[in-house]
């Protein structure tokens, strides 16, 4: 068992996913877990995510909708 925030070391092959959640424990898929749609984000557009990331609570800056499974 390895406890990482790591979206690389999520990606070992079959490796088994879980999240805290507040209704427990959850299994996941790793395009689904949060830290593998921030990093994807990231290096897509690294400007977009640091206007987001240092944008003051005011700013217009919306961070981006959650994309759908259509598996």
């Amino acid at each position: 068992m390895i406890a990482t925030h790591s979206p690389i070391l999520m990606a070992y092959p079959n490796a088994l996913l879980y999240e805290f959640t507040r209704d427990g424990l959850k299994e996941g898929r790793y395009e689904e877990t949060e830290h593998f749609l921030v990093t994807r984000g990231f290096l897509a557009n690294p400007a977009r995510t640091m206007r987001l990331l240092f944008a003051d609570e005011g700013d217009d800056a919306t961070p981006p909708p959650k994309e759908q499974d259509d598996s």
